[in-house]
């Protein structure tokens, strides 16, 4: 989505006029090619780059292509063609590049004589590629998974093809959606022979506007991005420009003027400032909401395509299990995973994940995650066929299916069927109990892995006859939290406010669905279960399980009717008797949680405008609130917003459906998603703790990861008896000896040839949230990975995989409360040791060889 640059309190300039005299011509890449500008002038750092969203207003391939020209005109691939061209006609020149989504597309068309060619250009810091993510990913609706995996999947890219010229130094975020610019565009002739000569004007204009924009600089150094959406597929007249620029404003240096402009990269800025020699502020909060004016409040997006999201959190899910299957059977199928890997990639972009994409581009979206998820079942079957039968068994495996649409008690493979087998996968390294819904037509037994036939004591919810509910005890804990208001409400849309990326309420009052609610009560020996309908488009089921110290909220929303042109979003609110005093806290991307004051913020003064929408925020897997002796968590099963508009109460966005196109952007499209002519039904699921402040940490912590990481179920037909299968065939199988460390979670397991394997393992708990698990933790990664063979060689690296952790430099800064950024590393495991130690919030990779 269209923006043409970012960085904090930077004013933007656009030019089309432009030229320049060569200081050096770099001969090699990093720092080392950095212009440095000069220590007695103002230098301005001309950054040319383009940004070319994954999809947005066209899909990936229309974009690259250059297809459906009536959306847009632009090609990516010739803007890649162009802006090549162009460095090579002036070695002065540079340009940065982004989205490796396309970069790939473009590379693995090329001849080998025009790969050597661009790689000479990396190998100059002539070409530099920028946070080398497969996407610009979106930073209010991403999980860190999905982060960590998009990032790796370039950098993997970048690595093979540059080699270290090619390694991104600095992250470039420059267009999600909680940053702003202010942008002032110079054109002019630079002919004097043309009546419209004006070089003289524009050259004064641009000295002025530097002197300006220096203002809000720190030192002597400010940059000027040159670019926007899928600029530079007419690279010459940008880069000619350009050229004319630099040197017509250099000349008047002649004449007095401080002002030095050059070709630079966002990394060289960086790079000096680094070399000011000054102490810079910091900044530990994050920038949500982000209003693009007073009742703009970017806020919608946060939940904007409920069920993209939520494709995309199963996607990932299956991605994960299909890497593990794959490792453990050693079946060393990486490369049939990769259009699952690629299609996540691109979905962690910010108009893909985040909803803002017109509908044919998010209809794209989900086709490319269900044909990467059908190559990933592929793996799947031939994994099973080795980890199934039994010692020196050589059987036939029939194929496994994903049931997708069990959401619904729709499995069309098992329908009607005399008997099958449902298989489970756990990728967490802790033992779970876990309840499978099992949509069938038929009566059947079913017997556990033992041979048992199967047929709560910790929490317990209070309803009245009418449906409302009342209260929910922990046992345990021996508290309880009342409900003064519980259920589904909706908003009214601000007629033309609201869109895919605003959420801007008509009043602050969210009014129920309903005013009346039908309540049914089931009950069997492993679940108790009370089916709630407000109306007929309306509905949650509230569970307990057997053994559980979670309730489950599974809500029902759809289709919202919109026959009365009014735009409708609709919440799920828990209204407590807690006393929050304005306080919540809510989690970023999974990880981390921060604290959030109702209608303040920690960095600036904060003018109330609009007293919900202001006051959301991204929830990306857990919100709560609390007082001195409960807290009342809210854990999703996706990203959406919501927050505390009120002491006592959570309210979180599920579901929207907007009649008018969002009037913050160039989408021109409602958010109206449909489906057999009908609005969307979404379905999804809470689940709620109740516990003391203390305890609260141990449970959302596990309870989260094992909702974002379910175990994953496919069925398969069998004809044979109970007795003969089991004879034949395991009925359960673990890569691990024992159960690990509660606090740690194996984050990737990816196979990369047949005895190399990527490893990242993390300590998911902060310090001091709890007494024992918020401790560090020794793990002996054999152990982990024992059933794969010896460890004979350990080598750690980057977060993304793509370096020695050992070769790692980073420049050092020094804030203005004395801090140093200073980095000392940790201690290098020795290439035969396995023992490793994590502390709270670490995530650590290896590249582990086995034997």
């Amino acid at each position: 989505m269209c923006i043409i640059a970012y960085l904090a309190f930077i004013i933007f300039i656009v030019i089309t006029i432009c030229n320049g005299t060569p200081y050096q011509l770099p001969n090699s890449c990093g720092y080392n090619s950095c212009n440095l500008g000069k220590a007695d002038r103002l230098n301005v750092h001309l950054v040319a780059h383009t940004h070319d969203d994954v999809g947005w207003l066209k899909t990936v391939d229309q974009y690259f292509y250059g297809a459906r020209k009536d959306i847009r005109p632009e090609g990516v691939q010739y803007i890649i063609d162009s802006a090549i061209e162009s460095l090579l006609e002036n070695p002065d020149r540079r340009f940065i590049y982004v989205e490796i989504a396309f970069f790939w597309r473009w590379w693995i068309q090329q001849t080998e004589d025009t790969q050597n060619t661009v790689r000479q250009l990396v190998n100059q810091g002539r070409l530099e590629f920028i946070s080398g993510g497969w996407s610009m990913h979106d930073e209010g609706a991403t999980h860190y998974n999905g982060i960590i995996d998009q990032h790796s999947l370039g950098a993997e890219f970048l690595r093979d093809q540059f080699d270290e010229c090619g390694r991104p130094k600095i992250g470039w975020q420059i267009d999600p959606f909680g940053h702003s610019r202010e942008v002032a565009s110079l054109f002019a002739q630079d002919d004097p022979r043309l009546q419209e000569y004006n070089v003289p004007e524009r050259v004064q204009a641009f000295i002025q506007a530097a002197h300006n924009q220096a203002r809000n600089y720190a030192t002597n150094h400010i940059i000027m991005t040159m670019g926007q959406d899928f600029t530079y597929q007419n690279a010459n007249e940008w880069f000619k420009n350009l050229d004319k620029l630099i040197k017509y404003v250099n000349e008047q240096q002649a004449n007095g003027s401080d002002v030095n402009v050059f070709y630079s990269t966002s990394s060289c800025y960086l790079y000096a400032l680094n070399k000011a020699d000054r102490t810079w502020s910091s900044k530990i909060d994050d920038f949500f909401p982000y209003a693009i004016a007073p009742h703009l409040v970017r806020t919608g997006f946060y939940t904007s395509r409920s069920t993209l999201k939520r494709y995309e959190r199963y996607s990932n899910n299956i991605l994960q299990v299909t890497r593990q299957l794959n490792a453990f059977s050693n079946v060393n199928m990486r490369n049939s995973i990769f259009p699952l890997n690629e299609a996540m990639g691109i979905v962690q972009h910010h108009d893909a994940i985040s909803g803002t994409e017109k509908q044919h581009v998010a209809d794209d979206y989900v086709q490319r995650l269900s044909q990467g998820i059908d190559a990933a079942l592929i793996v799947m079957n031939n994994a099973y066929a080795k980890l199934l039968p039994k010692e020196n068994q050589s059987l036939p495996i029939t194929p496994h299916y994903l049931c997708q649409l069990s959401n619904i008690s729709e499995c069309l493979p098992i329908e009607k069927q005399d008997r099958f087998t449902l298989t489970l996968w756990n990728p967490t390294v802790q033992s779970i109990t876990s309840f499978v819904r099992v949509p069938v037509t038929n009566d059947y037994t079913i017997i556990d892995p033992i041979g048992q036939i199967l047929p709560s004591e910790f929490v317990r919810v209070d309803f009245d006859n009418q449906g409302n509910l009342l209260q929910i005890t922990n046992y345990q804990s021996n508290i309880s939290v009342s409900f003064s208001n519980q259920g589904l409400y909706w908003y009214h849309s601000y007629p033309n406010g609201s869109g895919a990326y605003v959420f801007r309420p008509l009043t602050s009052n969210a009014q129920p669905i309903s005013n009346i609610r039908n309540i049914t009560c089931t009950k069997s020996k492993s679940v108790q279960s009370a089916l709630i309908i407000f109306n007929e488009w309306g509905s949650e089921e509230v569970s307990i399980f057997d053994g559980s110290s979670t309730v489950e909220f599974e809500w029902t929303v759809g289709p919202i009717p919109i026959d009365d042109y009014i735009g409708k979003e609709v919440i799920i609110r828990y209204d407590t008797d807690l006393g929050s005093t304005s306080k919540y806290y809510t989690d970023a991307n999974g990880r981390e949680v921060l604290e959030r004051i109702r209608n303040y913020r920690p960095t600036w003064n904060y003018t109330v405008f609009e007293n919900v929408s202001g006051n959301y925020y991204p929830i990306n897997s857990r919100i709560w609130i609390k007082d001195q002796q409960r807290q009342f968590t809210v854990l999703t099963d996706r990203s959406h917003g919501g927050g505390s508009i009120s002491d006592g109460s959570i309210e979180i966005m599920i579901h929207r459906r907007i009649p008018n196109s969002d009037p913050s952007s160039a989408m021109m499209e409602p958010l109206n998603e449909t489906a057999f002519g009908k609005g969307l039904v979404v379905r999804g699921k809470h689940l709620v703790i109740i516990d003391t402040p203390n305890n609260s940490a141990l449970i959302h912590r596990a309870n989260a990861q094992q909702f974002y990481m379910q175990p994953i179920s496919t069925f398969a037909l069998t004809n044979i008896s109970y007795a003969n299968y089991s004879t034949n065939y395991r009925q359960t199988w673990s890569a691990l000896p024992d159960t690990m460390p509660l606090n740690l979670h194996l984050l990737t397991l990816d196979q990369l040839s047949s005895k190399e394997y990527l490893v990242r393992v993390e300590h998911y708990f902060e310090l001091h949230e709890d007494e024992i698990y918020s401790q560090p933790i020794q793990i002996d990664l054999q152990k982990l990975l024992n059933s794969l063979g010896k460890i004979i060689d350990v080598i750690e690296l980057t977060l993304a995989g793509n370096m020695p952790l050992s070769d790692m430099k980073r420049l050092n800064w020094t804030t203005t409360e004395n801090e140093s950024s200073h980095w000392k590393g940790i201690e290098q495991i020795s290439s035969k040791d396995t023992i490793i130690t994590l502390n709270p919030m670490q995530i650590r990779t290896f590249q582990i060889t086995m034997q």
